[in-house]
């Protein structure tokens, strides 16, 4: 299990680290419209 949960933690940074690249890139200051909140739904 704390194998599953680090590797979640290390996707969860990639994608911030991805989402903050993309924010200078896009120069949007609204980034949190596109958070993966949706990928990950699991929890109710």
């Amino acid at each position: 299990m704390s194998e599953s949960t680090s590797e979640f933690v290390a996707k969860v940074k990639d994608t911030q680290e991805k989402q903050l690249k993309n924010q200078e890139h896009q120069g949007k200051g609204t980034p949190s419209s596109k958070l993966p909140t949706k990928q990950h739904s699991n929890n109710p």
